[in-house]
């Protein structure tokens, strides 16, 4: 994975904005204003992703690139760093899922005038 494919992944979905809100090196991806994934333009080897808390510690337990993510809520977001054995799918599959949980967590106004965007 790498930088442009993570922001052509994220853009690519319905409702999503990118944006510096922290600082001109943290770009973030929000789904309706609320973050999904983040990532350092100096640093694109690594990605802040939301997690449900069990899978957050299973993937953790599973793969070496997954650690709780740096200045984020550890119970819900994990770091995953591109240098390792990860494939771009299994990335690509957490973004989604870190997307759709975001989305699940919509109040339902909004939900549905992303819906009808």
């Amino acid at each position: 994975m790498n930088i442009e494919l993570l922001r052509e992944l994220c853009v690519s979905k319905k409702g999503v904005t990118e944006e510096f809100p922290f600082d001109n090196d943290a770009l973030v991806f929000k789904v309706m204003g609320k973050m999904f994934c983040l990532i350092s333009i100096s640093n694109p080897t690594v990605c802040s992703l939301k997690c449900e808390p069990e899978k957050a510690i299973e993937l953790r337990e599973k793969f070496a690139e997954v650690e709780g993510a740096y200045h984020m809520n550890k119970k819900h977001w994990n770091a995953v760093r591109f240098d390792g054995s990860l494939s771009d799918n299994d990335i690509a599959s957490w973004l989604n899922d870190s997307y759709d949980l975001v989305v699940a967590g919509l109040p339902k106004k909004i939900r549905e005038e992303m819906n009808a965007l």
